[in-house]
């Protein structure tokens, strides 16, 4: 299928190969569970019954189940909000320590995150097991919908800390390494000088001096010792 090139500029834009990435994909997802949660809960949570104009929570009237899930919700779609736009960051962290740091906070968000939904589905699925149904006004259909979703962001959280877990992995520390082109400066490996061989330095101007290094005569470089002499008998 042949696109226009306008199509073509906007899908091979920048923005959309970040936003089709799986990382941005699950923040996305645990964003819209989130937001699914808390806003199902805050328009259809609290409820009266048929016999009570006082306003209830829809899991067995317990404010504790209400207030837990509406809560987690808010606090996890703004994390998914910031973490969305670190992720956009991420690209120009040049020190490597803030950014392992930053992998290593988001795999320690995601667990808590997955946990903490795992406790809040089995909360809200247990108060809305003890509670009645048939007793609100409006119906079920927000409460239904916070657990389901609740149930659905274990996995996406779950998924976002593997993904997290594998950028970490991903991350081969490079070590320091100073380029000889940089600084200047050349190594080279010097054989020592043999006693037989001589070497000159050439003289930049008349004036500089030439050493040289030969093998010294035997009479200066052996010392002899004192001669011993024989007296006469007198």
């Amino acid at each position: 299928m042949h696109l226009p090139p306008s199509l073509q500029d906007l899908t091979n834009s920048e923005a959309v190969r970040f936003l089709r990435r799986p990382k941005s994909i699950t923040r996305i997802l645990a964003g819209v569970f989130s937001l699914v949660i808390f806003s199902s809960l805050l328009t259809d949570g609290y409820q009266n019954k048929t016999d009570s104009p006082e306003l209830l929570c829809v899991f067995n009237g317990n404010q504790a189940a209400c207030s837990f899930a509406v809560g987690a919700g808010v606090l996890a779609f703004l994390s998914c909000l910031v973490f969305l736009s670190l992720d956009a960051r991420e690209a120009h962290m040049v020190n490597p320590h803030l950014k392992m740091a930053f992998r290593l906070l988001d795999i320690i968000v995601a667990v808590l995150w997955a946990i903490t939904w795992f406790v809040g589905f089995c909360f809200l699925a247990n108060q809305w097991h003890h509670s009645s149904p048939k007793e609100l006004l409006v119906g079920s259909t927000g409460a239904k919908a916070a657990i389901s979703f609740a149930f659905f962001s274990i996995f996406v959280w779950i998924v976002q800390a593997y993904l997290a877990f594998q950028d970490l992995r991903n991350e081969v520390p490079v070590p320091y390494k100073r380029s000889l082109d940089e600084s200047g400066v050349v190594l080279t490996t010097l054989s020592p000088p043999s006693t037989s061989s001589s070497v000159n330095l050439p003289a930049s101007n008349p004036g500089s001096l030439t050493y040289s290094s030969s093998p010294l005569p035997s009479h200066v470089t052996t010392p002899k010792g004192p001669r011993l002499a024989m007296m006469p008998d007198s």
